[in-house]
């Protein structure tokens, strides 16, 4: 059945888009425990604080991006009208009003999470203005008058969003820490993690981005150039945190990092194998390219964050 004629809570969970949850939420996971790690001590309500910031703002930048991406969305409906899931918008969902009233909402109450953190955690100052950088990252991304995201620098927007400042609250959050050696090891690996996710997402939208006037990687260099661009980029952040680790000195273990490459080695496999076959307008081929990506992506960040806390649950400090 098409989603717009399904139940309100059943569109409303389309909308939502939950499978998307993953490239937040690992990040936010794996931030919780560099901060535990960097502490000693785990803090229950600091991993509440920061993974219900993690939620509502990943709602918050789901409904609020198919909003102000409503008309590029209907232009690549009609385009390619059998290609693709509906859009939440363009394929009358969900009201625009309402998609927009409802962006905001959670955008407040992931500002609310943090100003809670921020007021009932002890040491955590500035929790509040670090969520309102976060969100506010989406408005530099997708908002007039900057629309980064329109002008060639969306993926490097969502690389420090999603590499960079949700893994850093949460770790904050966490240790009240806003330095430490472990955020300092482990986010570049990230953020190169998160760069090539947001440069993979831009291969399905090629043609319609290109006619509706989006600079994008993949619409500036070519479909090739943004696969190869994000498999290095994967690689790279892999490779960084293996690098970290040799170059802490033991700060930053090197056997949970091998466990995170051991973990991205099956769905390197299955991108390497699919690259070939994602090409311009292959919708599937994109999603089975994106499916293995995501994959290695999730798998090794939550291989680290298992890893880690396991190591520190063992004794190892």
């Amino acid at each position: 059945m098409h989603p717009a004629f399904a139940s309100p809570l059943r569109r409303w969970l389309y909308a939502v888009k939950p499978a998307s949850w993953p490239k937040v939420l690992a990040p936010a996971l794996l931030g919780q425990v560099l901060g535990y790690m960097s502490s000693g001590t785990f803090h229950v309500g600091a991993a509440l604080v920061g993974l219900a910031f993690a939620v509502f703002a990943t709602v918050y930048v789901v409904l609020l991006n198919d909003w102000f991406d409503a008309d590029v969305d209907a232009l690549k409906r009609r385009m390619f009208p059998e290609a693709g899931s509906p859009k939440t918008i363009p394929d009358a969902i969900l009201p625009a009003e309402s998609v927009l009233l409802a962006g905001a909402g959670f955008g407040v109450m992931a500002l609310a999470v943090a100003l809670c953190g921020e007021l009932f955690l002890p040491g955590r100052p500035g929790l509040m203005l670090a969520a309102c950088v976060g969100l506010g990252l989406l408005l530099v991304y997708s908002a007039p008058p900057l629309r980064l995201n329109d002008r060639g620098a969306g993926e490097f927007v969502e690389a420090f969003g999603v590499g960079v400042v949700v893994p850093w609250l949460c770790a904050y959050a966490q240790s009240g820490q806003a330095v430490s050696d472990w955020y300092v090891w482990a986010l570049p690996g990230l953020a190169l993690l998160a760069f090539a996710s947001a440069v993979a997402s831009g291969l399905s939208d090629e043609e319609s981005d290109r006619r509706g006037g989006k600079a994008t990687l993949t619409t500036l260099y070519g479909n090739q150039a943004a696969r190869r661009v994000a498999e290095s980029s994967a690689f790279a952040g892999l490779i960084a945190w293996l690098v970290a680790a040799r170059a802490s000195g033991g700060e930053f273990p090197l056997i949970p990092v091998q466990l995170a490459v051991l973990a991205a080695a099956l769905p390197w496999r299955a991108l390497t194998r699919e690259s070939p076959h994602a090409l311009t307008g292959c919708f599937k081929a994109q999603g089975r390219y994106k499916t293995a990506l995501h994959r290695l992506i999730w798998g090794s960040s939550l291989a680290l964050a298992l890893a880690l806390a396991l190591l520190r649950c063992a004794g190892w400090t």
